[in-house]
């Protein structure tokens, strides 16, 4: 799947009409829908579809680029995005290590199909590896789902949901079953519950399923509870954990150069109208984002050029993966609340765009792998488990 340009899929004009939106959406509590018009047009949601099948052929780390990039003018609107991209990421991943199971859903991207992301439950720590969604198999091989999923970005416009549930059909061999459903499948409701601090645009409603069936076709992993070295797993931990970094470092861009401006902008009476940029105290503040900033960037790289090129981590990815996760949205906060602080005391103002990235950011915290889950990772690999 080799890339076809180097340029961005996202113009200098384009960008500027993504941020000039961004705000009215933010506030307004709405979708982007001519973000997503637009994108779409360039072919933006079909990036990981390889050239033969319609698509533009980028690789991870082509594709993490160009969400740092999209993150910069709507960090909302990249945020939604994420999630089709993550399930096209992870039909690439399969398909690159052979197998074919997802390879349909890169062709339905390249037709126009828009992939969500049905897996986050109230309560459920233990995120992949258990569900609190109940999966019940028909005779035909198909399941009905029944349950409560949070955090479904783009739930105005979805057309394929992904979702897990257990099967508990055989009490001595549950099983985990991954599937798609259609928005047409009956026992599907969107609950428009989002109306948050920040990332208001992403449109994360809760969705509800009542025995919504998703046919045979689309059943396409059954794994049992617990950690798995499945490829699947692999696939969505590693693209979920590195476009998520690079939303937030496309945040933490954006932070800086608002930080820059501000800097310029913002003159000091006691320093006899010198601009605060010749100011040691704020110039240590700046500095200190950008190499906060600097340190993310080329992780984010050469992790993602990793997966591209099917590197063996082995059982090193995971704590590689949700540590990369956790810096980089740690970082983001640090980097807005230094340009916050350069800013002055305009940038509390609701109009203020560095003020709006700074309620976005936040939701870094609450994205799968949060803090205690990471650090258990790591510590698990670096020292082993802890005897039960």
């Amino acid at each position: 799947m080799a890339e076809t340009t180097t340029e961005s899929v996202i113009d200098d004009a384009l960008l500027a009409r993504i941020r000039s939106r961004a705000a009215q959406h933010d506030r307004e509590n709405t979708f982007p829908h001519d973000d997503l018009r637009e994108l779409t047009e360039v072919g933006y949601l079909r990036m990981f579809t390889p050239v033969a099948d319609g698509g533009l052929g980028f690789g991870l780390a082509r594709v993490a680029r160009e969400q740092t990039r999209l993150a910069t003018a709507a960090p909302a609107t990249a945020l939604a995005i994420n999630m089709h991209l993550v399930w096209t990421g992870v039909a690439r991943v399969l398909l690159e290590r052979g197998d074919d199971s997802l390879a349909w859903v890169l062709r339905d991207a390249a037709a126009g199909e828009i992939f969500a992301f049905g897996n986050s439950e109230a309560g459920n720590d233990l995120v992949l590896f258990g569900s609190t969604t109940a999966a019940v198999p028909g005779a035909d091989g198909s399941y009905a789902y029944t349950g409560r999923k949070i955090f479904t970005s783009l739930s105005p416009v979805w057309t394929r949901l992904g979702v897990f549930g257990r099967d508990d059909s055989d009490p001595e061999h549950p099983l985990l079953v991954h599937a798609f459903l259609d928005r047409s499948a009956d026992g599907v409701t969107t609950v428009e519950d989002w109306d948050t601090l920040g990332m208001r645009a992403s449109q994360s409603n809760t969705t509800l399923l009542d025995g919504a069936v998703a046919p045979a076709e689309r059943v396409f992993r059954k794994l049992a509870p617990g950690p798995s070295a499945d490829p699947l797993i692999f696939g969505i931990f590693s693209n979920f954990e590195i476009l998520l970094a690079a939303v937030y470092t496309g945040i933490s861009q954006r932070a800086i150069e608002l930080a820059v401006e501000a800097a310029h902008r913002r003159t000091s009476l006691k320093a006899g109208g010198r601009p605060y940029a010749h100011d040691p105290d704020i110039r240590w503040k700046v500095a200190e984002a950008g190499i906060a900033h600097d340190g993310i960037v080329p992780q984010i790289e050469a992790l993602a050029a990793d997966v591209d090129a099917l590197a063996a981590h082995g059982a090193a990815w995971f704590p590689k993966l949700v540590g990369l996760k956790v810096r980089a949205t740690e970082s983001a906060r640090f980097v807005v609340d230094q340009a916050l602080r350069v800013a002055g005391g305009s940038a509390i103002y609701s109009s203020s765009e560095l003020g709006r990235l700074y309620r976005d950011v936040v939701a870094g915290i609450f994205h799968p792998s949060d803090g205690e889950s990471a650090h258990s990772t790591v510590a698990n690999s670096l020292l082993g488990p802890v005897p039960e």
